[in-house]
Parts: structure tokens; sequence; C-alpha cells
């Protein structure tokens, strides 16, 4: 289809967007086309996963793809051309059809069963674990307060009484903040989008936890970083090879999964935690410490921030894990100056955040039942571990760490080194992995799963792992 050039100065993406399009244009891809799968093109070509993702999406935006559920990316019907309409089974592809496991098409998948019955991969709570009760206690008390407070957009930085809620949250795990130092956000994903898009300029060298979070790794890769992984540790992180990839890359940034870390499940020792901090003063970077599951640490550890005072550390942190994934409320607490440059663009990428969402976290935060709500959180969350743990094990699945805690266990089996394709595999069962592959900054194929354990009770997950096994 088209050649790429390494050696080009115009980036890969660049060229795969170019050739498809002239492809297009010239009608060797005619409408209803399908193009190679990710997979395939990128071996093809020798470019990475999340090359041809971020040139796929350029080319779904400029009108020229269209991208099917469960199917891949076919050529739309353009207005001006006098080709057919694409055929029928573009639209109407078979449910078993070949996907490729990257970060985009598995966010699609977490939201959307799409012929998946059995979910370990997913990174939400069960529906029937959120705070129904809290929510609709409530959405009832707002109804009946002030429905006309609701009319405007609200306050650039979020609610105030939010925030200020959030600054005695805070207190209790040892940050001192004010509330012109927090900016609420529409989730913590937000809230890693505008510091990502704030700190990273293309070509940077960035930090990153690996294994990682795949969403970050897909939106710095579209702001065109170069990712660093470092190592995760039972204990936190490798901090031999941070060192090393500083001394040589000198970065200015450091993302990170401080506690119950997704996907392996790992937290910071305080011992790694404060030579990190050391690390960072040493060197002159900034860490931002992505600390979404605090609420689900039963332990209670001190965060980075606590321990850095929002010094070199930038908290993040949201309420989807104990309210609902659908309270799209987060924050981003750190040094004023910094949270103040943030704000112009948080209001040139959306405006204000939701006033009505930010007051329904505040009604269910202050009820007395949402701290009854999040110790029976971890409660449940323990005992899914326990027996989680139990039944990998019984089929030869060897957990990297047991933490007892948290949404995650990263497992493997001996004689599997590609977990991706056993997700493959396990896809024609409808059931749905979240294999290693995805949590790697250079998407190399590693035999680990992450299994969340709230998803992973199903018998047909341990029959499908005991027939591996098996066989």
């Amino acid at each position: 289809m088209m050649f790429l050039d390494s050696a080009s100065q115009a980036p890969l993406v660049s060229q795969i967007v170019a050739g498809i399009s002239l492809a297009i244009k010239q009608q060797q891809l005619r409408p209803g086309s399908k193009l190679p799968s990710i997979r395939k093109l990128s071996q093809s070509h020798k470019v990475s996963h999340f090359t041809v993702v971020e040139a796929y999406d350029r080319l779904v935006a400029a009108g020229l793809l269209k991208a099917v559920p469960n199917a891949g990316f076919f050529v739309r019907e353009l207005a001006d051309s006098v080709i057919c309409a694409a055929p029928a089974e573009a639209a109407d592809v078979d449910a078993h059809g070949e996907f490729d496991f990257d970060a985009y098409l598995l966010l699609q998948r977490a939201f959307q069963p799409m012929g998946t019955e059995v979910r370990p991969g997913v990174g939400l709570l069960p529906e029937q674990w959120a705070d129904d009760d809290g929510l609709q206690r409530s959405l009832r008390l707002l109804a009946r307060s002030a429905p006309g407070d609701f009319s405007g957009y609200g306050i650039a930085k979020g609610s105030a009484k939010l925030r200020a809620r959030l600054v005695e949250k805070l207190a209790d795990s040892r940050i001192a903040a004010h509330p012109e130092q927090i900016i609420l956000t529409g989730g913590a994903s937000h809230a890693l989008d505008l510091v990502v898009r704030y700190l990273v300029q293309r070509g940077d060298p960035v930090l990153v936890d690996e294994p990682g979070y795949h969403n970050l790794f897909f939106n710095l890769h579209l702001q065109g970083a170069r990712l660093l992984g470092v190592p995760r540790t039972r204990d936190g992180i490798d901090l031999e090879q941070l060192e090393q990839l500083i001394v040589q890359h000198r970065p200015k940034v450091f993302f990170t999964n401080t506690r119950l870390q997704c996907p392996t499940g790992t937290s910071l020792s305080l011992a790694i935690a404060h030579r990190l901090l050391l690390l960072a003063h040493k060197h002159d970077f900034l860490i931002v410490e992505n600390d979404i599951y605090a609420d689900l640490d039963p332990s209670g550890q001190q965060a980075l921030a606590g321990m850095d005072q929002l010094s070199r550390v930038i908290y993040i942190a949201s309420f989807s894990k104990t309210i609902a994934p659908a309270l799209r409320v987060g924050f981003i607490a750190a040094r004023q100056e910094l949270i103040d440059e943030l704000l112009p663009l948080k209001l040139v990428s959306g405006l204000t955040t939701s006033q009505i969402t930010e007051e329904l976290a505040l009604e269910v935060l202050l009820q007395g039942r949402h701290r009854k709500h999040v110790k029976q959180l971890q409660s449940r969350l323990a005992e899914a571990h326990e027996v989680v743990g139990q039944r990998l094990r019984s089929v030869g699945m060897e957990p990297y760490v047991e933490p007892y805690a948290g949404l995650f266990l990263w497992a493997r089996h001996p004689q599997i080194e590609d977990s991706t394709a056993l997700a493959m595999q396990a896809r024609d069962e409808k059931i749905l992995f979240a294999p290693g592959q995805l949590f790697m900054p250079d998407a190399r194929v590693v035999p680990w799963i992450r299994f969340n354990v709230a998803h992973s009770m199903d018998d047909r997950i341990y029959r499908f792992l005991g027939e591996i096994r098996a066989g």
C-alpha cells in the first residue's frame, strides 16, 4: 500500500495518513474496503501499534475511514465519489472477526460488551457494587434544594464547596492544601490529559510505570512523547533502573500509580517512596502521582504528595472507583502557580466541568454512610482477592503479588509466553482478558494478564484456563 521512510523528517503517523489518503483518492482503496488490522499493519511496516492507532484515528476524524466495532476500519463512501456504496458485509461483520488488542480498542470494549459475557479484563467495579443508595439520596436532595443553581457553566476551578471538602479529605491523608490549589476535572483521565498537555511536548522523554496504565500511554503517544519504562517491583519501582534512565535521558516528569497500581496491584513502600522523592529533588523532575485507588487501600499508607507536600508532586485522584463510574469527577492538587497555569488549558479544552455532578459528589461525601460504603468495598475486594488468588493458582497461574486490596491481580502461566494469543482464544469463549501487552510502554508481548478480582468469579474463566493448562 505504501512505503514508510524511517529516515524521513515526516513522522511515521503522517506518512501512514498520507499513504492511505492517496490510495483512497486514486481508488486503489475503494469504499467499503477493509484496511489491514492494526496488528498486521504494524508488523508489515515495522511500526508500533500506537503509531497505526493514531494514523487510523486521524483518518476517521478526517472522514476517510469508519471504525466498525468488533470488526476493524473501512473506507467510507466519499460524497463526491462515483463508486458504489460499501458492500453490506462491511456493516454486518461476523461477530468473530479479527480484532487487535491495543489501548484504544480495549477502552471501547471496557464500556461496551461487544459479544463478551465474562469480562475479567475490565478496570471498573461491577455496577451492583456502586453506591446506588447514596447516589439516589443525593439526587433527591439536590432536586429539592436549589435546582435553579445548575443552569449556568459553574466555576472555572470547579465547585468551591467540593474543593473545600477536598481540603479536609487531603488533610486526612496528611496533604496540606487550600482550595485554590485544587482544580476539579471530568475524572482522573481528564486530569491526566490536562497535565500531559501542559508538561509534555513532542519528543520529550517521559518516565512511566512498566507495566502501567494503558490509557496514559495512549495519551502520551498522541502527544508525541518518548516513553521510558520504569520496571515495577513487588515493593514499588526499580530505583537503580530509574536512576539510569534519569542520567541518560534527563526527563522532566515521571507519571506513576503509587498505590494498588494498575495492573500489578503493587504499592510503593515508604522506603522506595522516600528515595524516589530524593531522586526527584536531585535531578529536578516532577512526579505525577495517580492515586485513584487510594480509597480502596485499607492500610491508609501515606501518599507521595503527603511526604512531599505538593512541592514536586502533582496529585491526581477521583471518585469514580468508590461512588460510581458514571460520576465523572476527579481533581488535581498541586502548587498554586501550576494550578493557575492549568486553568486556562481546562477552559480552552472544555470550559468548566459539570457543576451538577460536582455537587452530587459532594452530597455523597457528606453522607455519613459513604465511609461505611468504602469500608464495605474494601472488605468485598479483600474477600475477592482471596478467592480469585486461590482459583488462579489451582489452574496453574502464578500471581505476581497478592495485595488483598484494590482491583487487580497480575498473573501468568509458566507455560504461556504470549498472553495476547491466549486472550484471542478466550474471546471465542466470550471471555475478555486484558493481556499484559496492553500495559507495556512499547506494547511488547508478555506472559502476564491483568485480572480484575471483582469480575473474576465466573467458573467459565477457570474452566478455560484449566483447559489451557491441560493442553
